[in-house]
């Protein structure tokens, strides 16, 4: 976030927005190789910890003593691995201390593993597993990155309307509030922005004037990770975010 202790909705609109791209080239970033499943074998190193998680968890901690989760929507996979970081943060505080360590990472490792990643990768080893998992890290940061900037969303949203939020935080009611949060025709908006930057930003350029279509990663694959994960993890996000708002 920029340094200031005001929140708009349009400067958190267009953070959103542009990490939309951030998702997209790490998609296709990570699709130039293929599945390689023994990077996520953990027997392989003998040590009961696959490739994978091994790099994550070591990258982390390096991330951490530099300040990178210093800031909210930064949130690690592994927390209980890191340090303090030896970089004092220059970032304003303009989220509520109580609510910001809300985190969905644990949910978003295993749709990305089990689900997400056999969709957009081809079958295959060729042996890559270090450039591979490091792809893997850029997409899962990204993603979370995205996912966890709903902190940012909950906080404008409470301040511009404390009153239609604060009786719904005193009651715990979840469910109303993930109502008042959604807003259908914003969320079909955005699937449809994510497709069609996903159309030119992965379409495979040739001087075949036949120009048939072809795609790094599908676009309809980036609008569907938008509709069943990343807009409904983001509104999670946001309910768990405002419950501890008024704490």
């Amino acid at each position: 976030m920029a340094p200031s202790n005001k929140l708009t909705l349009g400067s958190v609109r267009e953070a959103l927005i542009k990490q939309e791209d951030s998702i997209i080239f790490s998609l296709i970033e990570r699709a130039k190789f293929p599945y390689n499943s023994p990077a996520y074998d953990s027997s392989l190193l003998g040590n009961g910890v696959s490739i994978a998680e091994f790099y994550i968890r070591e990258t982390e901690s390096l991330q951490a003593k530099v300040g990178l989760y210093q800031k909210p929507e930064n949130v690690p996979f592994f927390p209980k691995d890191l340090r303090s970081s030896l970089v004092g943060s220059n970032d304003s505080q303009v989220l509520y201390l109580t609510s910001s360590p809300v985190s969905v990472n644990e949910e978003i490792w295993k749709f990305y593993f089990n689900e997400l990643l056999p969709l957009f990768t081809e079958n295959g080893d060729d042996g890559n597993y270090a450039e591979t998992v490091a792809s893997d890290l850029a997409c899962l940061q990204a993603i979370s990155r995205r996912i966890h900037y709903g902190k940012y969303v909950a906080e404008v949203k409470f301040v511009d309307a404390p009153n239609d939020y604060s009786p719904l935080i005193q009651a715990k009611d979840r469910d109303a509030l993930m109502k008042l949060l959604t807003f259908a025709a914003v969320e079909e908006a955005v699937k449809k922005r994510v497709e069609k930057k996903t159309r030119v930003f992965s379409q495979n350029v040739t001087l075949d004037e036949r120009n048939i279509e072809k795609y790094k990663v599908d676009p309809v694959i980036v609008s569907s990770l938008y509709d069943k994960w990343v807009m409904p993890l983001t509104k999670l996000v946001e309910v768990e975010y405002l419950l501890l708002r008024l704490d």
